[in-house]
Order: C-alpha cells, then sequence, then structure tokens
C-alpha cells in the first residue's frame, strides 16, 4: 500500500502539472498495472509454458527433420511455423480472458474493497479514471501480448537455430519457411483492430455492468442478452439478435488474418487498412463503446462502496 502512497505524493505534487491529461491517464494506466498483476503476468506464464513446451520438443528435432524432407514446401512451411502460431495463439487467447475479466472486476472490484473512497479523493475525473479502464483492453494488452510473443517467438527462433547446428541441419530451411516479419504483422493486426478495437464495444459494455452490479457481474452482463434472444425466438420467431452477436464476435475485417495462416498473410498484403477504419460495424461499435463509456463514468459518480 505504500507504493500507493507514494504515488498519490507524487501524482500531486505540483498541481497544475498533475491535472494534465497525458500525466492523469499516466498514472491511471500505472493504478491499474499495480492493481491488477494479472494483465501482464498470465501472459508471462503463458509464454513461460510455451517455452518449456518447445525445449521439450525440440528433444525429437532430427526426427522431424527428417520428416520435413519429404513434404511439399506448403505443407514444410506449415510445419516449421507451427510452434511458433501455437505461441502466439495461445498468448492471444490469454489475453482475451484476462481482458473479460478485467473489466468486469474493474469498477466492481474497488467498490467492493472500498478503496473507491481513496482514488476519489485523488485530482483525477470519473471520466478519465474510465478512459484510462478502458485503454487496458484495447491499447495495453495487446501491446503486451505483440511485445512478449516477439520475445518468445526471438528465443524460440535462437533455440530452433542451436538445435539444427548441433544437429549438423543448415538454417536454410528456417529462412525459406519462417516469416517472422509477416507473422508478426498478423499478430498486430489481430491483437489492435480485432482484440482491440472491434471488441470494445465488449469491453465497454461490461465496465458499464461493472460500474452498476453489486455482485455476480459476469452473469449480470450475460443475462439481458440472453432474455433478448429468448424473447425475440418466442415472438417474432427469428434470431437477428443471435446473428448479430455472432457478427460481433466472429466477424471483423480480416477475422482469420492470425500468425501461420498462410493465406492470411497473402490476404494481408492485399488488405487496405482504410477498408477497416471505415467499416461500418467497426465505429457503430466503437460509438456503442462510448456510450457504454460514458454511462460507466456518471454510475461511478453516483455509487460509493458497496
Amino acid at each position: 500500500m505504500s507504493t500507493t502512497f507514494n504515488a498519490m505524493n507524487e501524482f500531486q505534487q505540483g498541481s497544475p502539472l498533475a491535472l494534465r491529461p497525458i500525466r492523469s491517464l499516466y498514472w491511471a494506466l500505472r493504478r491499474e498495472l499495480w492493481e491488477f498483476r494479472s494483465i501482464y503476468v498470465a501472459p508471462l506464464i503463458v509464454a513461460a509454458l510455451v517455452l518449456l513446451s518447445f525445449l521439450v520438443s525440440m528433444a525429437h528435432m532430427a526426427r522431424q527433420m527428417r520428416d520435413v524432407a519429404v513434404l511439399s514446401p506448403e505443407q514444410a512451411g506449415e510445419f516449421i511455423q507451427r510452434p511458433y502460431a501455437y505461441a502466439a495463439m495461445f498468448l492471444m487467447g490469454i489475453s482475451f480472458i484476462v481482458a473479460i475479466f478485467y473489466c468486469l472486476e474493474a469498477l466492481h472490484a474497488e467498490r467492493r474493497d472500498r478503496s473507491i473512497l481513496f482514488w476519489k479523493s485523488l485530482p483525477l475525473s470519473d471520466l478519465d479514471t474510465v478512459l484510462a479502464k478502458i485503454s487496458i483492453p484495447i491499447i495495453v494488452i495487446p501491446l503486451i501480448v505483440v511485445l512478449l510473443t516477439v520475445v518468445t517467438n526471438v528465443i524460440m527462433l535462437l533455440v530452433n537455430s542451436a538445435v539444427l547446428m548441433g544437429s549438423g541441419y543448415g538454417l536454410d530451411v528456417l529462412r525459406e519457411h519462417l516469416p517472422l516479419g509477416q507473422m508478426w504483422m498478423m499478430m498486430t493486426y489481430h491483437m489492435f483492430v480485432l482484440h482491440g478495437l472491434w471488441f470494445a464495444p465488449v469491453y465497454g459494455w461490461l465496465l458499464l455492468v461493472s460500474s452498476w452490479s453489486r455482485r455476480l457481474a459476469f452473469l449480470w452482463a450475460a443475462l439481458p442478452l440472453i432474455i433478448i434472444e429468448v424473447a425475440e425466438k418466442i415472438v417474432f420467431k427469428s434470431s437477428h439478435f443471435l446473428n448479430w452477436l455472432r457478427y460481433r464476435w466472429g466477424s471483423a475485417p480480416a477475422s482469420g488474418a492470425y500468425p501461420g495462416n498462410n493465406s492470411a498473410i497473402h490476404e494481408w498484403m492485399h488488405l487496405h487498412l482504410s477498408q477497416v477504419l471505415l467499416s461500418p460495424g467497426l465505429w457503430t461499435g466503437l460509438a456503442f463503446a462510448g456510450i457504454c463509456i460514458f454511462a460507466a463514468a456518471r454510475l461511478r459518480r453516483r455509487h460509493g462502496p458497496i
């Protein structure tokens, strides 16, 4: 707790400077990293497990390289890229889980443990606080995961190269079949566009529920969606709302662009980012997220400890 009080003292030194938006956002983001260490601890654990599994698999490298020799170039490329792609996908998966549970706890936990009284004493508005919290799943978590993926892939590449050279094989197979730069582009696109901007309305909705519910935030977040779908099915005999949810969850522009997918790499080379940014689904989702953020800030202003 002493770290928190030190942060408050540093934040309040020179009040005109402390109130600047960039400085306020900086300290608000640091607060989130202090309180919710799973933001970076969970991806670190997954990365460590991936590296451990990769090291174990290197024991069979000689036999695997003999198998690669009889494969077609496409199959060989898929075989070489597979562990690197799995590392990226595992990190993407844990990042989404962390983002969901973070949003459910972000505003609910501070009311439950009564720390909201302390945080409201700082020169930081409720809207600034909520904006900092929505920045975690949209910007901070994707940035952490992309950087961690790059580091993990580089370590895997070094180990892979050392084992190949020790087994008497050259590094040509890696240079020919492992386009890490393109895979990292896919990862960056997937994390910031799909997991970040496209899922922004999901995070906004969860933050809104977190600011309102007294308990069982996950249930309150899911229950209205279930009720709407069941009511539509009974009254109108249709599933438009369910189809819309499926669209929000799995129909982002180039949502198939993930590391290790050769077709996705080809698609990325011909993908105009302007088409993604001008997608109506993206902007309607961001508008809904903005409404949820504003409402969550108003609720935080009115609500005190649980």
